[in-house]
């Protein structure tokens, strides 16, 4: 490992003991009388979950929504997001549509999803794409209309045909929009899948969560906390992985690796 990639990792590190550290004095501190677990009552209850298969299953069962969700997101997505980025009318025609659904959050429709899909991993798949395939759709949008004319000339001039146009040289000019979209949407897809069990009932970590809080084990709660954290960082590592795979020939990317 070179010093560029020690650096940042020991001082993520040091920030995280200290956030823990932190945590530790509070709960045996100031807050003592307060229901907060101290950081090592909720770790060992944290490894204590660990040993049970629930805790797997219903990990299992937020992956799969989130996951599976993400993917419908990203094909239906992009199909549209090209479809759309094409054709100058269809994107001045889709913008306001695209744009007012943009920022409303699965949770306003989740009544209505729960009603008709019950609390399924149905219902939490159902989300999770509602939660992502606007901003992936808008995203591709964007990078296909941006896509420089002069090099669309350039392939006319060398007799390329619309779909060799569009896969050698629309694509790849949109696959930076891409790539970030589904950087950003990656996490966006894990807490949905969460709120789909926490407050629409279905099954995952966040049925869990809500279980743990009525029994009032709040040393379990903030063990599923710390998780559900663990979890965040995971999904967001490999996306930013996956992102630099997919983008290495890009500049920045080079840079990075020079």
């Amino acid at each position: 490992m070179s010093r560029t990639t020690l650096v940042p990792i020991g001082v993520g590190s040091l920030g995280a003991v200290t956030a823990l550290g932190l945590w530790q004095w509070a709960a045996a501190g100031p807050l003592t009388a307060s229901p907060l677990p101290t950081a090592i009552e909720s770790i060992s209850a944290l490894f204590r979950l660990g040993s049970e298969p629930e805790m797997w299953r219903a990990t299992g069962d937020t992956l799969y929504m989130a996951l599976l969700g993400l993917l419908l997101a990203a094909v239906a997505g992009i199909l549209l997001g090209v479809g759309i980025g094409v054709s100058p009318l269809a994107l001045h025609a889709t913008r306001v549509p695209l744009e007012f659904l943009k920022p409303i959050p699965p949770i306003v429709i989740l009544p209505i999803v729960a009603l008709v899909l019950g609390p399924t991993a149905g219902m939490g798949v159902f989300l999770v794409f509602f939660g992502c395939f606007v901003a992936i759709a808008v995203q591709t949008s964007a990078g296909v209309f941006d896509t420089d004319p002069v090099t669309r000339d350039t392939g006319r001039s060398y007799s390329m045909n619309r779909c060799e146009i569009l896969g050698r040289i629309v694509l790849p000019s949109a696959l930076p929009y891409i790539g970030t979209a589904i950087r950003v949407a990656a996490p966006t897809a894990l807490i949905v899948a969460v709120v789909a069990g926490l407050l629409g009932g279905g099954p995952g970590l966040g049925q869990s969560l809500l279980l743990a809080q009525i029994s009032g084990n709040q040393n379990e709660l903030f063990a599923y906390v710390l998780l559900l954290g663990l979890l965040g960082l995971a999904v967001q590592g490999v996306s930013q992985w996956g992102e630099r795979r997919l983008l290495h020939w890009h500049p920045q990317y080079r840079t990075e690796a020079v």
